[in-house]
Order: C-alpha cells, then sequence, then structure tokens
C-alpha cells in the first residue's frame, strides 16, 4: 500500500494511475475476506467513476468484481442485484451482442438461481443460449445451466 500512498501524494487522489495498485482486493477474497473484497471493489468502482467515468469498460469491469466478491461472500441476491445493475450499462456501451454482455447475462442467470429464483434463471438462460447461438454460432460450447456446476467452481461468480 506504501506505493498508492506515494502515488496519491505525488499524482493526487484521482490521477488514472492510481487506480492499478487499489486492485488490491482480489488478493483480500483471495485471503479469505470475500465481504471486505466487495467493500474494496466497491471503493474502488466510485473512485473509477470520478476518473474514467461510469461507462469506462474497466469501470464496467469493476462492478462485476464487486457482485463476484458478494457470491463468494454469500450474499447472493445482492450479488444478482450488482450483476443486473451495470446490464443495461454494458449493452448501451459494449452491445447487446459482446462477449462480456453475454457473460455477464450468463452471471446474471447463475446468481437468479442460486439466490432462490429458480423460474427467473430459467428464463434468462434460456433467452441467453438463443442468444448466444445466434451471435456465436451453434458448435460454441455452452455454459454450464444454473444450478449445475459453476462457471467457476464458486457461487455467484464471473
Amino acid at each position: 500500500m506504501e506505493l498508492l500512498a506515494d502515488r496519491v501524494r505525488v499524482l493526487g487522489n484521482d490521477h488514472p494511475d492510481t487506480i492499478a495498485p487499489r486492485r488490491f482486493a482480489r488478493w483480500r477474497g483471495r485471503a479469505g475476506d470475500a465481504g471486505g473484497a466487495a467493500a474494496a471493489y466497491s471503493e474502488l468502482v466510485e473512485h473509477m467513476v470520478r476518473v474514467w467515468g461510469s461507462d469506462h469498460p474497466e469501470t464496467l469491469t469493476t462492478r462485476g468484481n464487486v457482485a463476484y466478491w458478494l457470491g463468494e461472500a454469500g450474499d447472493l441476491a445482492r450479488a444478482a442485484a450488482a450483476h443486473a445493475e451495470p446490464l443495461p450499462d454494458r449493452v448501451r456501451v459494449l452491445g447487446a451482442n459482446h462477449p462480456s454482455t453475454l457473460k455477464t447475462r450468463h452471471t446474471l442467470s447463475w446468481c437468479q438461481g442460486e439466490a432462490g429464483d429458480a423460474a427467473g434463471a430459467e428464463a434468462a438462460y434460456a433467452e441467453l443460449l438463443a442468444d448466444r447461438a445466434r451471435v456465436m454460432g451453434e458448435t460454441t460450447p455452452t455454459p454450464s445451466p444454473p444450478g449445475a456446476v459453476s462457471p467457476t467452481g464458486g457461487g455467484c461468480s464471473c
């Protein structure tokens, strides 16, 4: 964290080069503090919005990291909501057919199912499969459906 303090002192708190050292949140989660990682990523999102804006692809990705760590912390309803919130922004910025948008939809359907909305998860997943086949072709490997093995082996993970 000395690097962050030095960069903030020299460059100012809102300089883009102060963002990279703030990504320590991942390691906090990997060390077993998933709730702390979600909180740290939430702070990072606020910083990124100030520096780059809410539509920057890295800001959108970091919003997904908040949702990931909420899911890892066991807060499945908040994880599903956190995946759903940036979806309209991803569609607007990246497009409905962008792989990141499709991945967000997949993870959202997963979280919906894990949070207890099996019908919503099934409907979202069926719609996603149709869109994936249209965009990526019928031979593209199909992601696991909600209720099967997690996309990454954990909870509501991306």
